[in-house]
């Protein structure tokens, strides 16, 4: 995997939160065992996170920036970079660091871990 492909997962995700398509996109896109730890807090398991997009409100748009690929092997990869994303003109951005561990599941790559640090 180079830094194109993980970008490229990275994208696909933000749009499926864009379209409130979230919920199915991180179903299927987690492994069984992942986790996503949260700005806020939270540390959700692939079904909290399922459910818990079922009910979010969308992102109006976003951006993604200052992106590096930490390690690479054949079967692992880890993704960091700005993540910046709206979700209307009433409310403030959300900035934060992100970092996305993708692990090879067969043919395909699957999201082990999402972490979120905000940016003050």
């Amino acid at each position: 995997m180079d830094l194109t492909e993980l970008l490229e997962l990275e994208h696909q995700g933000w749009k499926s939160l864009c379209n409130s398509a979230g919920a199915d996109f991180y179903g299927k896109m987690m492994t069984d065992e992942g986790v996503m730890t949260l700005a806020h807090g939270f540390v959700l398991d692939r079904d909290q996170v399922v459910a818990s997009l079922n009910d979010a409100p969308p992102w109006s748009s976003y951006e993604i920036s200052e992106e590096r690929l930490v390690h690479s092997s054949d079967d692992a990869a880890v993704l960091v970079y700005r993540g910046k994303a709206w979700r209307g003109d009433a409310e403030p951005a959300f900035e934060a660091w992100m970092s996305s561990v993708y692990v090879k599941a067969g043919d395909e790559w699957r999201l082990a871990s999402y972490q979120q640090t905000p940016i003050p």
